[in-house]
């Protein structure tokens, strides 16, 4: 079905193609394959003290870091 090559693909490229052609699958399992590829880090664990200021943390830089990166990315998930 897909003709594209996503290997060329920057990751907002591929999420953008991926949001605006919902029902191509090959651009699916790219993207999950990617972002599956991606190395896990642990913030903190359950028994961690500090376990709600270090998620309430992450998820502040993630929207920062997502704010500043992609910043047509309200324009795209708008048109869901």
């Amino acid at each position: 079905m897909s003709q594209v090559n996503f290997d060329t693909m920057s990751d907002a490229e591929l999420r953008r193609y991926f949001l605006a052609n919902r029902q191509d699958k090959v651009a699916f399992q790219a993207y999950l394959d990617r972002f599956n590829q991606r190395q896990k880090s642990i913030i903190a664990r359950p028994d961690d003290p500090d376990f709600d200021e270090k998620i309430q943390a992450a998820i502040r830089q993630k929207l920062e870091a997502s704010s500043t990166c992609e910043p047509d990315n309200k324009a795209v998930e708008g048109n869901q």
